[in-house]
């Protein structure tokens, strides 16, 4: 379902779209449950003909056939929930994958911006915790609404063709309870969004805690950390306090309704029998049909509270579908072949949010295979240039050109297919070193595999680790160096082979050993390809084709590392602090 799709159709219409791919389940499930409340309905009636007809005439070999029926229809309807309980759930489970696996599609359709104002854990919340209630809500929700809404119709239409007085009386006790239940259900689901966000706020104080225990560690800040967990739990069991506050009242009104029906109906039906209107297997029948309203006004009550935590999930489910993302592909985009890797950068001004500028009128022209350094002092916009080829965000003013294609009119998949990024902060999945390799290129054969570690030089250190190509890497590739963690991403890029190749201070996080060899790795994947290095160690980028230095948004001066000292300027003054003059 589009964006544009979640912003037209309400919220109810959204979550019914995720049944059609399942719809025979649904049939299922509704079918077994109508059958259930025709057997619930039946009891009450045939007894009555029983102590009728059969008893008083002494039919008790047609008593006993009816009996036996009866048990055989209960054995049916042992088997009917069976499947209701069996595949109904795997029904409900099924949405629930569906809506999660569509909320993930579209997560990763956002742009960068989104993932910058939103924290990771609340994310997780969006896709866990949020729709955990969905699959209860789409199983129980349609079969206890029906079951109920059946039984509670029949037992009525069967009350008034046996005594309507009686089934008149509670024909008009039953709509008050319904009202409550709308009311009640208003205040659940206030409460239950509001213990889902609470539930949000606690994944994404753990998210940030387990990532940053080592720094906690290292400030001995454990006790602070604890402090701040503990508020934000205590503001959870404040919200979770409130749903159950809510939920008590619902419960405690529900159970005096019920109890207050079986003295109702007895008590005008003793008046009735009083006034020679009524008899005794008339009232027991109603007083059958009063026990049958407990199991579905229950249900009732059920589906209120499913109704109130799985709608709120699901508003928080559409409330990201309906994020519009910030970076689009165009309607008539095309795709990027074959290219060559040439670089044209017409007038570019960027400000992150619109209003804290970065970049003003930048112009660069890189001709393909040339390696451009690109150096300047901290927050120039050094790295914000380099992601505004790969179209991570949209440029303010101006243009950028892959082989004279603006990179607005080409999709962005053929872009990013066409630019290795090889990153400062190294991310490797919790997988094995073949999964963290194989990710450039998933499909690659083993021999690809091995050929790219070769390549990056990290063949040799794969060879030693306990299970080779298959050793666990830990999360974020813990358990391994930080040269071997930067020489694995090379690898990846090897197999995915770009045209343009973007590397990132890819080599300052290291000592002076680990950086020469995979300096060494970084000029063979340099090789024939346009590639722009950012770097704050100059030594790195000496034999660029061309370096540019940015201050201040800026590009200030462009040559070579020679002609660039010759000039005297702002490069010249960063080698001299790092004694390269």
């Amino acid at each position: 379902m589009t964006t544009e799709e979640c912003r037209k159709r309400s919220i109810l219409s959204i979550f019914l779209h995720y049944f059609k791919p399942h719809w025979k389940l649904f049939v299922l499930d509704i079918l077994c449950a109508i059958l259930v409340a025709a057997v619930d309905l039946a009891f009450p009636l045939v007894s009555r003909s029983a102590m009728y007809n059969l008893l008083p005439n002494k039919l008790y070999h047609t008593f006993f056939v009816v009996i036996a029926i009866l048990v055989t229809a209960y054995v049916i309807r042992t088997g009917l929930y069976y499947l209701i309980a069996y595949w109904g759930h795997v029904f409900g489970t099924r949405v629930e994958a569906d809506v999660r696996t569509a909320l993930f599609r579209h997560m990763q359709a956002l742009s960068f911006e989104f993932y910058n104002r939103n924290r990771t854990g609340k994310l997780m919340s969006r896709l866990t915790t949020d729709l955990f209630d969905l699959t209860e809500l789409a199983h129980h929700g349609p079969e206890d609404l029906i079951i109920s809404l059946v039984t509670i119709i029949g037992a009525l239409v069967v009350m008034f063709t046996v005594e309507w007085h009686l089934a008149l009386v509670v024909a008009v006790i039953i709509p008050i309870f319904l009202v409550m239940v709308v009311i009640q259900r208003k205040a659940l689901s206030r409460a239950s969004r509001e213990v889902k966000a609470k539930t949000a706020a606690i994944n994404a104080d753990i998210e940030s805690s387990i990532s940053g225990v080592r720094t906690a560690k290292a400030f001995a800040n454990e006790d602070l950390e604890l402090e701040k967990f503990k508020g934000t739990t205590r503001r959870y069991v404040a919200a979770r306090s409130l749903f159950f506050k809510t939920m008590g009242r619902f419960l405690c009104s529900m159970e005096f309704f019920l109890s207050m029906l079986s003295v109702v109906v007895i008590g005008v039906g003793g008046y009735l029998i009083m006034n020679n209107q009524m008899d005794y297997v008339d009232l027991l029948t109603f007083s059958l049909y009063i026990t049958t309203f407990i199991s579905p006004v229950r249900k009732l009550v059920n589906f209120a509270e499913l109704f109130a935590s799985g709608f709120a999930g699901l508003n928080r489910f559409v409330e990201v579908m309906r994020m519009e993302p910030e970076i689009k592909d165009a309607p008539d985009a095309h795709t990027l072949d074959e290219v060559s890797g040439e670089i044209a950068v017409n007038h570019v001004s960027f400000a992150y949010g619109g209003d804290l500028d970065v970049l003003h009128d930048v112009n660069l022209s890189i001709p393909k295979g040339q390696t451009v350094a690109i150096v300047g002092a901290s927050g120039g916009g050094k790295s914000t240039l380099c992601q505004l080829i790969p179209r991570f965000y949209d440029v303010t003013d101006g243009s950028i050109q892959v082989d004279g294609y603006d990179v607005r009119s080409v999709t962005q998949e053929s872009l990013h297919k066409a630019i290795g990024i090889v990153q400062q902060d190294v991310f490797l999945f919790a997988g094995t070193v073949l999964d963290n390799i194989r990710y450039g290129k998933p499909d690659a054969t083993m021999d690809e595999v091995i050929a790219a570690a070769k390549q990056a030089e990290i063949c040799e250190d794969i060879c030693q680790m306990p299970d080779g190509f298959e050793t666990y890497v830990g999360e974020r590739g813990a358990m391994l160096s930080g040269g071997q963690k930067q020489r694995i991403s090379i690898a990846r890029i090897f197999l995915k082979n770009p045209a343009i190749l973007i590397l990132d201070e890819a080599t300052s996080a290291l000592d002076s050993v680990t950086e020469a060899k995979i300096q060494s790795a970084l000029d063979k994947l340099a090789r024939g390809r346009t590639t722009l290095i950012i770097a704050h160690r100059l030594a790195t980028v000496r034999n660029a084709d061309r370096i540019i230095v940015i201050d201040g948004g800026c590009i200030q001066e462009s040559g070579t590392h020679k002609q660039l000292l010759q000039k005297g300027g702002i490069y010249a003054t960063l080698c001299q602090t790092q004694n390269l003059a």
